[in-house]
């Protein structure tokens, strides 16, 4: 017969659709911390907690942007300074995408991001920004008349992808080259389809492109054809209506 000891330990704790058992096994019950007023606030910063608040950011991304018209989303460096000529071409493509009719995404920050939302503004077009949560200061630029931050990258990579029809970029740093080949891996698994990426600026790509081409397609880790994923230019209009004219639109 079991000893009463033994009566009181249960062998298993069962919490929604977690089970622990052994070592694993906590004490109190999930009511219980919840009601519980001491103790730390560490809970906040726990993985369950963390589940929810992603959980929100999917909601509140979904909610602001569901019912966007078709849109291109515009990546670039946020060290673009005003007034140079890279600058002034992301105006310009903002510009010349609302004019297609579509809305312009960016990730809301300055320089080549500024830029494009800028001359989407001006063209009276939807202009969002999708801003992400960095150790330092950054905040949404002053030409965004739609904008969401976001705590997790993983998240807004959603909302780029999922509400664009294809992707401009303009000459960037990490941030930039991590969303090219995130599309660009998109595309050739066809997880998504009909979706053009064009980047603008032959000078600043072509040692990008000569290494894809030279390097990863002859040694086999890509396809020739793969190469065909994206386009090349530094005619804005040609950018405009490459990605807009693949968009469907």
């Amino acid at each position: 017969m079991a000893s009463s000891e033994e009566r009181r330990t249960p062998r298993e704790q069962r919490r929604g659709p977690v089970v622990r058992r052994h070592g694993q096994m906590q004490a109190g019950t999930t009511d219980q911390h919840l009601l519980d007023t001491r103790g730390t606030a560490d809970w906040v910063h726990e993985d369950p907690f963390r589940v929810m608040r992603i959980q929100s950011e999917f909601v509140e991304g979904f909610g602001a942007l569901a019912e966007l018209p078709p849109a291109i989303s515009v990546f670039g460096s946020a060290r673009t300074r005003p007034g140079t000529p890279e600058y002034e071409a992301g105006v310009a493509i903002g510009r010349g995408l609302v004019e297609a009719g579509f809305a312009v995404i960016t990730g809301g920050g300055p320089g080549a991001m500024e830029a494009a939302n800028r001359g989407a503004m001006e063209a009276g077009g939807v202009s969002v920004g999708l801003g992400i949560e960095l150790p330092f200061e950054q905040g949404l630029n002053q030409y965004v008349n739609l904008g969401v931050d976001f705590r997790y990258f993983f998240v807004r990579k959603t909302m780029f992808v999922k509400y664009a029809s294809g992707f401009v970029v303009l000459p960037g740093g990490l941030g930039t080259l991590d969303e090219l080949f995130e599309a660009l891996t998109l595309v050739q698994t066809k997880k998504v389809t009909r979706f053009p990426i064009v980047l603008f600026g032959t000078g600043y790509w072509r040692g990008l492109v000569g290494w894809l081409r030279d390097t990863l397609v002859a040694e086999g880790k890509a396809g020739l054809h793969d190469l065909q994923l994206f386009h090349v230019t530094d005619d804005v209009q040609e950018a405009v209506g490459l990605v807009t004219k693949e968009a469907g639109m």
